[in-house]
Order: structure tokens, then C-alpha cells, then sequence
């Protein structure tokens, strides 16, 4: 069950450092076709300042499960993913519900099982 948890945290985890490369280094290329259609093509260059703001937001959370794997007290391991991952499911949560139904499935969804995943393993459940 542990390692299930850690391939679902480094899943998540990678999925944020892909989402901060887009948003603050080729929000005007890559950003452009992932949010097709979400707005104006002409909006990206005016927006590419916020768009990085939120790519370090992104980096931040990645940061933060990245690190839970260099803790090596097994409560405070989990207790840091689940705080993180949390972030995680509240943002894509968020997301769903003010911009785009697709953020649900893309971001807070893997969160969500991980996080499950993850709290499971503290309880030995599996």
C-alpha cells in the first residue's frame, strides 16, 4: 500500500511541476493549447504574468510532496502528503467550480485518490 501511495504522490507531484513549467515558461505556447477554447487566444501575452504567479503555486505544492518522500518519521511522511495533497483536492475543487468542470477530473481526482491511498496506508488497512 506504501508504494502505491508514493507512485500516486509522485504522479500528483509530477502533474504540478508539468503545470508550473506551463504556466510560467510557455504559457504563450503549450498554455495556448491546453486552455483552447477556455480564452481568447489574445489574452494569453496580457495574462502571462499571472499565469507564472500561479505556475509557483504549482511548483509549491509539488515542492511539498516531493518533500514528504525525505521524511523519515512514517506519521509526519503521511501527515506532510496529506496536507499537501489537500491543498491539492481544495485548489482543483475550486478550479471545477469557477473556471472549468475538466480541472475536477485532471487535478483534484488524482488528488483525491492519493490522498485516500495515502490515509489508508497510515491505518494499515490494506
Amino acid at each position: 500500500m506504501k508504494l502505491i501511495s508514493e507512485f500516486l504522490i509522485g504522479l500528483v507531484a509530477v502533474e504540478h511541476l508539468y503545470i508550473l513549467w506551463m504556466e510560467m515558461f510557455a504559457w504563450e505556447t503549450k498554455g495556448k493549447q491546453v486552455f483552447k477554447g477556455a480564452m481568447p487566444s489574445e489574452l494569453f501575452k496580457p495574462t502571462k504574468t499571472l499565469a507564472a504567479n500561479q505556475g509557483l503555486y504549482n511548483g509549491f505544492l509539488a515542492a511539498g510532496l516531493i518533500w514528504s518522500f525525505f521524511i523519515d518519521d512514517k506519521i509526519w511522511q503521511i501527515n506532510v502528503a496529506a496536507f499537501f495533497l489537500s491543498c491539492v483536492v481544495v485548489a482543483g475543487v475550486y478550479g471545477a467550480l469557477t473556471a472549468s468542470k475538466k480541472i475536477f477530473v485532471v487535478q483534484a481526482l488524482p488528488a483525491i485518490l492519493a490522498l485516500a491511498v495515502t490515509l489508508l496506508s497510515k491505518y494499515n488497512i490494506f
